[in-house]
């Protein structure tokens, strides 16, 4: 678990994520939005939270990294100039051997955890499961993991029944991969594929699973999600929570909030719209009489502050009612599922 700001004595205690966090405080607003929107979205998220729980940070340890990021710059223009052994060598008469190794070597592993999956960007889902259905389960996971969502759902959903399962449980739990791992799967292909080129993608964990299950037929994302909860009942309840929210509800039709208006409860409706955008908001006043609406609208201008964690517990209550009514078939939440014809 990473460490808070609270807990942060020295550089070597911050993840790469608190760096580029304090990086991004130091830059400013201006530069740190040109620098971020550079980056996977995962990233941005992952970043902006570190910001959001570094409300203290020891100046020492704001120099330390900024002077760290413009070490590395230097060793790594130093590299593209004569290669690794010129930046060992102009590093070792500026820095001194221990930092010039300790900055060379950052940057070795930097560059070793920059294979990737980009070649598989293009090719056919169905040819892809022919190539990796016979691999081990957790090369199938790694390789899934590189994919954008929409396809990775696509191969998953062509596995094998008995596969599926099995490869999900373990994309959930691919925090941290070694860049020798990476390495090695990519090289796997790289035997079976042509036009082989990587680059550095984020992993996902138990939300990129989500992501990818929730792009899955409604049929068939329910079975497997039936089939995870029989290993691991914690993990099924995770990826539910992940792969519908209370905003996502903005995306129902008209239809479908009338239909969920008349499931929730009022009192519950209020309280978790309390904490809804204005949006939200909008979408299920233009659904409901001028006078239920009105109403609606004076009960959460008096309703005054309240506890956070009781508008979760509200919007829960409803995203419960919305994932019910969906499992019946009374609304869809998105996602396909059986066809009908008119």
């Amino acid at each position: 678990m990473a460490k808070t700001a609270a807990d942060i004595n020295s550089i070597d205690d911050l993840t790469p994520h608190q760096k580029a966090a304090i990086l991004t405080i130091v830059l400013g607003d201006n530069l740190s939005a040109k620098v971020l929107s550079y980056l996977p979205k995962s990233d941005i998220e992952a970043i902006s939270k570190e910001i959001a729980f570094m409300k203290m940070v020891d100046p020492k340890i704001m120099r330390q990294v900024v002077d760290e990021f413009y070490k590395m710059l230097k060793a790594k223009e130093f590299m593209s100039v004569g290669g690794l052994e010129y930046a060992k060598e102009i590093l070792v008469k500026t820095l001194g051997p221990e930092e010039a190794q300790r900055i060379i070597d950052k940057l070795i592993k930097m560059m070793e955890s920059s294979y990737g999956f980009d070649y598989l960007e293009n090719i056919d889902p169905k040819q892809l499961v022919k190539f990796i259905q016979n691999e081990h389960p957790q090369t199938i996971a790694i390789i899934l993991a590189h994919l954008d969502q929409s396809t990775a759902a696509e191969v998953l959903s062509l596995l094998p029944k008995e596969l599926q399962a099995d490869v999900t449980l373990r994309m959930a739990s691919l925090e941290n991969v070694s860049p020798t791992v990476i390495k090695h799967v990519s090289e796997i292909l790289e035997s079976k594929l042509e036009n082989v080129s990587g680059s550095n993608i984020e992993l996902g964990g138990v939300r990129k699973v989500s992501e990818i299950i929730n792009r899955m037929g409604r049929v068939e994302s329910k079975a497997l999600i039936d089939a995870i909860a029989e290993h691991n009942p914690d993990l099924a309840s995770q990826i539910r929570d992940m792969m519908f929210v209370f905003e996502d509800i903005i995306k129902l039709s008209d239809q479908d909030i009338q239909e969920l208006l008349k499931h929730v409860d009022k009192k519950d409706l209020v309280m978790a719209l309390k904490g809804a955008s204005d949006e939200l908001k909008d979408k299920f006043f233009k659904n409901m009489s001028s006078r239920a609406a009105e109403t609606l609208k004076e009960e959460l201008e008096f309703l005054g502050a309240v506890k956070v964690k009781d508008v979760e517990r509200a919007q829960k209550v409803i995203v419960d009612v919305v994932r019910k009514l969906d499992e019946e078939g009374v609304i869809s939440i998105g996602g396909g599922g059986e066809e009908v014809l008119a």
